[in-house]
């Protein structure tokens, strides 16, 4: 089940509580793919489903800089007051060249996908050998999972082993974890004016038991391609060397008569 468009950025910028969970799962992106230049120069960083709250930090530093919007969700321009770069698309086929995005980021992508398998193997196709993408899903344990007051309680909730499975089966390698969004899903301010210290805390004290969403960083891995049948033709000897180096050679050709 997507997502309207409209819900979603009026979740993420028009209430309290949605402007502290787009701080919380952006500034732990942050952590683990920092937006500086020395990191982000030349990049292509490429979202999908509602990512465009956590590309911000990277439209000064980036190369480019895309939102993919799925079509049953519907489309809003971004960024407000400046150039649009969000695109509506089918989640199965992206208007993006093969091996184009270097990181990928899906947020209210991959759980109310129809099939999340095919949307896989779009993320596989659109990033470059060596491309990374962070899989950002609501986390079956957490708190806001439970909770249909937030986008985190639609679509399929994950544990991070079937995270894990799923992105393995669409040929992507695991590297890393994390976790985010430890604050309730409460609009009273005491919560609110506390998330800072809830989100520095949480995973210290909890793991991934309470947080509200998983990320799991992926990578795409290229092997160089195997010529057929070069390894024997090396190994194998050449013919006209044969025999080169036996006594009594010369001789026997010498001895040949003319024909």
């Amino acid at each position: 089940m997507h997502l309207d468009v409209l819900d979603l950025r009026n979740f993420y910028y028009r209430t309290q509580l949605g402007r502290a969970a787009q701080k919380a799962v952006r500034d732990r992106l942050q952590q683990i793919w920092p937006s500086g230049p020395a990191e982000m120069t030349g990049q292509t960083v490429v979202g999908y489903g509602f990512a465009v709250p956590l590309l911000r930090p990277y439209l000064a530093t980036a190369r480019r800089v895309i939102g993919l919007m799925p079509a049953e969700q519907g489309v809003m321009p971004w960024p407000a007051g400046m150039p649009n770069v969000s695109v509506l698309c089918d989640e199965a086929r992206w208007p993006l060249e093969t091996g184009m995005a270097d990181r990928l980021v899906l947020l209210h992508g991959l759980e109310v996908s129809d099939n999340p398998d095919l949307l896989l193997e779009e993320c596989w196709r659109v990033l470059g050998p060596g491309g990374r993408a962070m899989l950002i899903v609501p986390n079956r344990s957490g708190l806001w999972a439970p909770r249909e007051t937030t986008p985190f309680g639609f679509g399929r909730p994950y544990t991070l082993a079937q995270l894990d499975r799923q992105a393995r089966r669409a040929g992507f390698v695991p590297e890393r974890h994390a976790a985010a969004l430890y604050i309730p899903p409460s609009h009273r301010r005491f919560w609110l004016r506390s998330a800072t210290m809830w989100e520095r805390l949480g995973g210290r004290l909890t793991g991934l038991i309470a947080a509200g969403v998983l990320m799991l960083e992926v990578s795409k891995q290229v092997h160089a391609p195997r010529r057929p049948g070069l390894g024997a033709t090396v190994r194998r000897p050449l013919s006209v060397l044969e025999g080169v180096g036996q006594p009594g050679l010369s001789a026997r050709v010498k001895e040949s008569p003319p024909r």
